[in-house]
């Protein structure tokens, strides 16, 4: 499986209501090292089935989107029940790293 695919694979399995950080994609994948990849290969999906929006980084900032910036990410989370606020996350919403 390709390095993208296994993200890929992981993002889908996060449930609304939640977020995952780039880190702990990147240790669920088993490349801990590797945060600024999955962070482009997220910024390079335009699958509507990728719940790109549910990541976010490990400071509890939105980081990037690319189907409609920051403003709609937090939209979309908000939507799913997630707390925002200055476009950071609440610790509360986000997975521990597996």
């Amino acid at each position: 499986m390709e390095f993208r695919d296994k993200i890929y694979k992981i993002v889908k399995n996060i449930p609304k209501g939640r977020v995952a950080t780039y880190k702990s994609i990147a240790i669920a994948i088993g490349q801990p090292q590797t945060s600024r990849a999955v962070a482009n290969a997220l910024a390079q999906n335009f699958n509507p089935k990728i719940p790109c929006h549910r990541v976010i980084r490990s400071d509890g900032f939105l980081g990037g989107y690319n189907r409609g910036g920051l403003t709609h990410k937090a939209k979309l989370l908000r939507s799913e029940g997630v707390l925002v606020k200055n476009n950071h996350v609440e610790p509360k919403f986000i997975l521990p790293s597996q």
